[in-house]
């Protein structure tokens, strides 16, 4: 091994394990993604959302978000010997009401570690990392829907080869609050991933664990365990995932007791012509909680789009979703159109920067939105959106 001979070399000539001039200077790095503008709203709600939803964002993303970005750097080394290190930090600035967990807002360190890669001659590809870091959130575009999602503290592993078939692994604690330590949660993380079905398909296992430590021994959660399955099917850009929580949701941090979630998902997108296109996505799940709160998310989402040329581009969304309630025969349902006009840095859908102009309309008719503490009567509400904006989105 790679590092093992360095470490022999140096130890025997009385050098530190690690040494600077041992290193040569891959540079420096900036990466990120935001969305900043600004939207007037002329009616009851900025944006559209059913009340109860379970998909993410289920009645569509586009002219449906807020502003909010992630800031990363990075600092890259590579040894004489070829192991290839990386320091990553990145900040997120997120502090609008959906996500916001105090009125304070600013700046927020989302990841904060370090990275090995190409230190093992017969694992090239494996990564090594220990620190902060985004971890395993797979997710859904239209709906901007993290189906799993474990950031947090520890330490993991990225494509160990098992004769083909790719592994990965990880153990973190859920980060408490704003602040340096875990919060007593903990999470075993796995995905089994590279493995192929016929011509354009491939298949990927995820298998996670939650549970908690004597730090969390005078909270209500203490002593729950958590799990996740999930299988998610890749065939020439189009993707169909199932997953089964136990205890939890989208994260086996959750550590909910009596609750289950199950979730199937179709998502993707077809070319139509060589200028024009569309996505599109379907999605159904079914939350089993205890309590009168059982209920199914149900929701569709198309979006059509059109190249004018290289830089100019229309596109236009039209989202559905309702939450039908079990037990206390309650529907509420939501629908969204957005109409947007882009100037981006190339044609195809994902090319970014872009800056978008765009208008939302949609109408939010819920049903049930929880019970009044007076008389006990359900209470319901009927919101309408239209709504005008601006906005620049990014990745790098």
């Amino acid at each position: 091994m790679k590092a093992l001979k360095l470490i022999a070399v140096c130890t025997a000539v009385g050098l530190p394990i690690i040494s600077h001039s041992a290193f040569a200077d891959d540079g420096f790095r900036f990466s990120g993604y935001a969305r900043y503008g600004a939207a007037f709203q002329d009616k009851d709600e900025k944006k559209v959302s059913t009340a109860g939803a379970l998909n993410g964002n289920a009645t569509g993303r586009l002219g449906n978000e807020s502003n909010g970005g992630e800031f990363g750097l990075s600092k890259g080394y590579t040894s004489d010997l070829g192991d290839q290190w990386d320091i990553v930090v990145l900040f997120d600035h997120y502090s609008d009401e959906p996500w916001a967990t105090s009125g304070t807002g600013g700046l927020k360190v989302k990841k904060a570690y370090a990275s090995v890669t190409n230190f093992i001659d017969s694992q090239p590809e494996l990564k090594v990392w220990a620190g902060r870091d985004f971890h395993q959130r797979p997710q859904t575009g239209l709906n901007d829907y993290f189906w799993m999602t474990h950031d947090g503290q520890g330490a993991g592993f990225y494509n160990l080869n098992l004769g083909g078939v790719k592994l990965d692994f990880g153990a973190v604690g859920q980060v408490d609050g704003d602040l340096v330590g875990d919060n007593g949660k903990y999470a075993v993380t796995s995905k089994v991933h590279g493995i192929n079905l016929f011509d354009d398909a491939s298949l990927a296992f995820y298998a996670n664990y939650g549970f908690t430590s004597k730090k969390a021994q005078d909270q209500s959660y203490y002593g729950t365990r958590a799990y996740q399955l999930a299988a998610d099917i890749s065939m020439s850009g189009h993707h169909l995932l199932f997953r089964y929580a136990d205890n939890a949701k989208d994260s086996v941090f959750e550590l909910a007791k009596d609750q289950r979630a199950w979730l199937a998902s179709f998502d993707g997108a077809t070319n139509i012509s060589e200028q024009a296109a569309i996505e599109y996505l379907a999605a159904y799940q079914f939350l089993d909680v205890a309590g009168v709160e059982d209920r199914a998310n149900y929701n569709v989402i198309v979006r059509p789009t059109y190249n004018w040329d290289s830089i100019n581009s229309t596109w236009l969304e039209a989202g559905y979703s309702v939450v039908d309630y079990k037990d206390i025969n309650a529907k509420n349902s939501s629908w969204k159109l957005t109409l947007s006009q882009n100037i981006v840095i190339g044609s195809p859908m994902a090319a970014r920067p872009m800056l978008r102009f765009y208008t939302t309309v949609g109408k939010a008719d819920n049903e049930y939105v929880g019970f009044d503490t007076k008389t006990g009567n359900m209470q319901s509400t009927q919101l309408d959106t239209l709504t005008v904006g601006a906005m620049f989105e990014a990745w790098w």
